[in-house]
């Protein structure tokens, strides 16, 4: 078989369709089980939770970036698939030593694409692949190109507070929906409260994932932000990039409507 070229432009060479796939990033996880390789994904993480039905009878290897390199090796794959961002470097070097690793590397809609047809033709589902990118593309379509004229403040953390900045994905997904992100500098800067004060954004999501904002932490917010609307968000359609970008456009749709 040709060589397989990885979102870092990597060659990866497999010699056959895998049979036995490690994936190390949840969303990718969940990309492969809609592409049908229930039988062939040999172990995912723990935070690997979709689809629910599928994932409790699969070999759990560590989190995404504290993996049980033994247990892979123990697992036999002949294909690992991981992330730039969600994993540690170190870690997927020494994965290389295993089998061949195919890295994505996503900071928007396109990249993410990209990743899914890739994906899908290295794993042998690639029509499949195309019909999902395309479905996901169709979906994006349908949303407002509009410009809401809202600066948005995105945090993922707390103690210390971190905001998802430019060059994310999650800040892609922010400018698909017409908001203007408040925080420039950095991938994920931590922000102070005289730094959120400094921002004074329009509004504030406050994501469930990485870090689980509940509805406790609006308070909190709004003490620091009285001017703002606060808002609790679904972290997964902001910042998974597979197949659950297929429900994102609908949920987008629903929050641009509590903004406004």
């Amino acid at each position: 078989m040709p060589a397989f070229y990885d979102q870092l432009n990597r060659a990866v060479h497999v010699h056959q369709y895998p049979k036995r796939i490690i994936s190390i990033v949840p969303s990718q996880t969940e990309l492969l089980f809609y592409l049908g390789l229930d039988d062939e994904i040999a172990g995912i993480t723990k935070f690997c939770t979709h689809p629910h039905n599928k994932v409790r009878s699969k070999t759990k290897i560590g989190g995404t970036k504290q993996l049980n390199i033994e247990l892979i090796k123990e697992l036999r794959p002949d294909l690992i698939i991981a992330n730039k961002e969600e994993n540690e470097q170190y870690q997927v070097e020494e994965l290389m030593n295993i089998c061949p690793v195919w890295i994505s590397d996503i900071d928007d809609l396109p990249g993410a694409l990209n990743m899914i047809e890739s994906i899908g033709e290295v794993v042998g589902r690639l029509t499949q692949a195309k019909a999902l990118s395309q479905a996901i593309a169709n979906e994006f379509n349908k949303l407002s190109n509009t410009p809401l004229n809202l600066r948005v403040a995105y945090l993922i953390w707390r103690k210390p507070y971190m905001a998802a900045g430019t060059g994310t994905f999650i800040n892609s997904m922010l400018q698909v929906c017409g908001l203007t992100n408040a925080f420039e500098q950095g991938r994920y800067p931590e922000v102070s409260n005289e730094m959120l004060i400094d921002a004074d954004p329009d509004v504030v999501l406050l994501s469930s994932e990485p870090y689980p904002f509940g509805e406790k932490h609006i308070a909190e917010i709004k003490h620091i932000l009285p001017r703002a609307k606060i808002i609790l968000v679904d972290g997964e359609m902001f910042s998974w990039y597979g197949s659950r970008l297929l429900l994102a456009p609908a949920y987008f749709t629903s929050v641009i409507a509590s903004i406004a």
